[in-house]
């Protein structure tokens, strides 16, 4: 199978839809939030003023050439140090990244460097050539608040109900902006849903392009939450959610898991928007969260072949 994909999320959610689509296309592209400021990246971030490297690290690992050269330097860049001093916490792969940062400072081109170390089945681009600074207001037990911070916001009780970042006019990599436009299919989800999906929606000429890319795009949706940003609730508020940040996007298919076949909010909301929802066993056997990459793939190839026009490979794409 062959055509262009571009995949949009963060995190462990990213790394599952990354695993999935790399079997489907060697024209894969991972377009990745940069608001994080917790544990690794946020100290890096802070201390050096770069983007925070986690999630793009993560990424790059998801796409690893599969021979032991690829998997070796993938486990070696996911190695977090245990130490009693400064380094304990850092993953190395998150200093490789910013010390190609530091000897060249075009971001993009750092990364594609550790994408050739790795032997990447594919891309990693940054939504932003600057770090994001996120912030949200929560109405909580005590009323409506603000709370400043990725890492604040993901783990912030109460339901999330705005959403901002600065600067609020990011320059955005050309790259970018030209995967989406010339991506066959893209992928939006799973991941946390306000901190590393919603956030897209944010930048102005990426949620342009988006927008435009919406006949062509898959919503895949959590199975449950992943931080407390979505505590208590359901998919459907996910989906809300995404139209409020989005309204004039119109995706080709939304796709859950069947754990959530007999919820009729989620249904409705579906249908109210017009957009087709498609359920499918998708949780990773001994969790509760986590996407099986391998049943992702298959969502995914019957999805990627009914956009190419094959209908007749895609089956169950009525489910």
């Amino acid at each position: 199978m062959s055509g262009r994909i571009v995949a949009l999320g963060g995190g462990h959610g990213l790394y599952a839809s990354l695993t999935a689509l790399r079997s489907l296309t060697e024209d894969l592209t991972a377009i990745v939030t940069v608001a994080d400021d917790g544990g690794s990246s946020g100290r890096l971030r802070e201390e050096m003023g770069i983007l925070p490297p986690g999630d793009l690290r993560m990424a790059l690992s998801a796409l690893c050439e599969d021979t032991e050269w690829g998997r070796t330097w993938r486990d070696v860049l996911q190695t977090r140090f245990a130490t009693a001093g400064p380094l304990d916490g850092h993953a190395l792969g998150n200093l490789l990244i910013a010390a190609l940062w530091t000897r060249n400072s075009d971001v993009v081109e750092g990364l594609d460097w550790v994408g050739r170390l790795l032997r990447s089945r594919g891309r990693v681009l940054p939504l932003a050539q600057e770090p994001l600074a996120i912030s949200a207001v929560t109405d909580g037990p005590d009323g409506p608040r603000v709370v400043q911070g990725q890492a604040a916001v993901a783990t912030a009780p109460g339901h999330v109900r705005g959403l901002a970042i600065e600067p609020a006019h990011p320059e955005v990599p050309p790259a970018t902006l030209q995967a989406i436009a010339d991506a066959d299919m893209v992928v939006l989800g799973p991941g946390s849903w306000y901190t590393s999906v919603l956030t897209h929606f944010l930048v102005d000429p990426v949620a342009e392009a988006l927008v435009a890319a919406g006949p062509r795009t898959v919503v895949a949706l959590n199975i449950a939450y992943e931080d407390l940003e979505t505590a208590e609730q359901g998919r459907a508020d996910d989906v809300r959610a995404l139209r409020a940040a989005a309204p004039g996007l119109r995706p080709a298919l939304i796709v859950a898991d069947a754990s959530h076949r007999d919820d009729e909010d989620l249904v409705a909301e579906a249908a109210a928007w017009g957009v087709p929802l498609r359920f499918a066993p998708l949780l990773l056997e001994g969790t509760t969260d986590r996407h099986d990459p391998e049943l992702l793939a298959r969502e995914f190839a019957a999805a990627f072949a009914r956009l190419m026009g094959d209908a007749d490979a895609a089956p169950g794409m009525a489910g």
